[in-house]
């Protein structure tokens, strides 16, 4: 075949193929950079760098991310090195965030990756105008008061939030976008379990009764006298009151104890007391052991006999934490810890209970054995009662490492969507994803609702004040914002961390906020009680301006400030009534004469139950009034 036709051929070939080409990368490859580029070139905040936060930092470095700032208050223990994989044995005690950083930036050294040793509660280093210059968070914290403030900012700052979780086996992420979405508060949590102070005091019956007295009751009186607000019991019981009050004189007899924490005989004398004496009183009451085995009181001299060298004993004792401590074994540990704390403590910085300090949790360990012997408890060993103590669900680096990558993913579509202005058909794409161990669907999700109606945190109106809080005193937001410019009736009240302001406490009015607490970035809340046009509450951001402000100027500014959208409050639907119980009609002959009870079908009573139950699920909440005086 001559050149010039098969030349004319692969021209036509040129031209069929180079259409196509041109189509491809117009069509599919175009979109696809764009997407690369709107999420390699945004500017991520990271809360908290442990067990997910490592696997988050190591996922967006590599993802390729140009700018990540890190924030952890917290330091590296020797028991995050299974897990946190970022971290060696040379950097226990050193701030996670610095570490995580430098070691992750190894993986990307193009990556801008910066560090914070701080509190993200912090309103001085981490203001508003912090937040919002970024383009989306991801949470990886461990604590609720964290992680609601966390949200709080986001949805102030109006900054999509990706929050994420794990609790063993199990785990979740939720995207959360200001008035799109349900956030963190949403859903009501679960609150720390309480114990009845009579069953930690006088009649444990479970391990984790024992594991309690020994760390919230014997530990805290002991050494450390700060330690008054763990969940040792509710005291909201009036029957509880006589236990509260026995309670006490126990507590300030350990207080006196402690007097003696320097002298050499102190073992003797707590363990005498707690041990012996106070079981003896117990085990004398008959009437509390008619259907359960007494309690046997220790003695100090013959386990002391039995123990030998203690220091020895305990030494073995604590080689392998997985075995089950017989009474000497505890006892002898009891004593060592008790050795090495006495030498520690100090009057100026009192010990505090850490479930990563070896003394203190030996300590406790070696008391809650011996207690459980005393009650006849099953024992628990020191690795056991170190995940209950700590209140620990083991932490399983697997579990971090999927919902890390959740978390990424989430984050990658919610930020292709920000930047292409359809944010909210990315989140419709983005439900929450929940992780379990089932074997037969490892995977669950959720589709994303609105914020709801009755949440007290993401269902209020928001708005800032840009005033000096020195200079502006709680009059001119109660009179000229509230009432004269915003036409709020007489019938509200203003809350920080308790009440400053309603129309029958008045004695705030004149002074400032300064006086008050409420500094820059500070939080007040205003509640309409009116029963006329009920507005949601409002929510006012205090923000210091650069500029110098008189009283008069703050006044004008006020007095012409634009009044916001107010969303509408929530009421609550009225209860449904009872068909069954419309229907019966008594004459008035049978009101006085026998009652006659009606029996309801089992199934459909148990039914009708069931969805009563579900409808006391999110009571509203009433706000407690605290007064702020001088």
């Amino acid at each position: 075949m001559p050149y010039r036709h098969l030349a004319k051929i692969h021209l036509i070939i040129f031209r069929m193929y180079g259409f196509f080409f041109f189509f491809f990368f117009f069509f599919f490859l175009t979109p696809f950079i764009q997407f690369i580029t709107n999420t390699l070139q945004a500017r991520v905040l990271m809360v908290g760098a442990g067990g997910i936060g490592c696997e988050l930092l190591k996922d967006l470095v590599l993802l390729g991310l140009s700018e990540i700032h890190i924030v952890d208050l917290d330091t590296i223990d020797l028991s995050n090195l299974n897990r946190q994989f970022l971290f060696r044995h040379r950097h226990i005690k050193q701030p996670k965030s610095f570490v995580a950083a430098e070691t992750a930036s190894k993986f990307n050294p193009a990556i801008k990756i910066v560090p914070y040793f701080s509190n993200i509660k912090d309103t001085t280093l981490f203001p508003l105008s912090w937040f919002k210059s970024f383009d989306i968070v991801l949470n990886a914290l461990d604590n609720k008061d964290a992680r609601s403030y966390v949200n709080r900012m986001c949805l102030t700052a109006n900054v999509p939030l990706v929050e994420s979780g794990t609790s063993g086996f199990r785990g979740q992420t939720q995207p959360i976008v200001g008035g799109l979405s349900e956030c963190f508060e949403c859903n009501p949590k679960e609150t720390p379990k309480t114990f009845a102070i009579c069953t930690i005091r006088s009649t444990p019956s479970q391990p984790i009764h024992c594991i309690v007295w020994a760390k919230n009751y014997l530990f805290s009186q002991l050494f450390d006298e700060q330690n008054e607000n763990e969940p040792v019991a509710s005291d909201e019981d009036a029957e509880n009151a006589e236990e509260i009050a026995k309670l006490q004189k126990e507590s300030n007899e350990l207080k006196a104890i402690r007097d003696q924490i320097n002298s050499p005989d102190f073992a003797k004398v707590f363990f005498d007391k707690c041990f012996t004496s106070d079981i003896e009183r117990l085990a004398s009451m008959d009437t509390m052991w008619k259907t359960r085995k007494a309690p046997k009181p220790l003695s100090f001299a013959e386990l002391s006999q039995q123990a030998g060298d203690y220091k020895t004993l305990a030494t073995a004792a604590l080689l392998n934490d997985q075995k089950s401590w017989s009474a000497v074994e505890a006892f002898a540990v009891l004593l060592d810890s008790t050795d090495r704390l006495q030498k520690r403590y100090t009057d100026a910085t009192p010990l505090s209970f850490d479930k990563d300090d070896e003394d203190t949790l030996d300590f406790v360990s070696a008391a809650a054995v011996l207690r459980s012997l005393i009650f006849s408890i099953e024992v628990k060993s020191k690795f056991e009662i170190k995940q209950m103590a700590g209140n620990i669900i083991p932490a399983i680096a697997t579990t971090n490492a999927i919902v890390a990558g959740l978390s990424v993913l989430q984050s990658v579509k919610l930020l292709n969507g920000l930047k292409q202005g359809t944010l909210k058909d990315a989140l419709d794409q983005t439900p929450t994803v929940f992780l379990s161990r089932e074997p037969t669907h490892i995977f669950s999700t959720e589709k994303n609702y609105g914020p709801r109606p009755e949440c007290a945190v993401c269902s209020v109106t928001r708005s800032t004040l840009l005033v000096n809080p020195e200079v502006t005193t709680l009059r001119q937001i109660v009179e000229t914002l509230l009432q004269e410019n915003w036409s709020f009736s007489d019938e509200f009240a203003i809350v920080t961390d308790g009440l400053i302001y309603d129309p029958d406490f008045d004695d705030n009015l004149d002074r400032t906020l300064a006086d008050l607490g409420i500094n820059s970035e500070s939080f007040i809340t205003v509640h309409d009680e009116s029963d006329e046009t009920p507005h949601a509450n409002l929510e006012l951001l205090i923000l210091k301006p650069e500029a110098v402000q008189t009283s008069q100027e703050i006044t004008e500014l006020l007095a012409n400030m634009e009044k916001p959208e107010f969303k509408a409050k929530y009421i609550p639907p009225p209860p449904e009534s009872d068909d069954d119980e419309s229907d019966i009609e008594l004459a008035d002959d049978d009101l006085d004469d026998d009652v006659v009870i009606l029996e309801e079908d089992d199934e459909a009573a148990a039914q009708k139950r069931k969805l009563e139950d579900l409808g006391d699920l999110t009571p509203k909440e009433e706000v407690k009034r605290l007064k702020v005086t001088d």
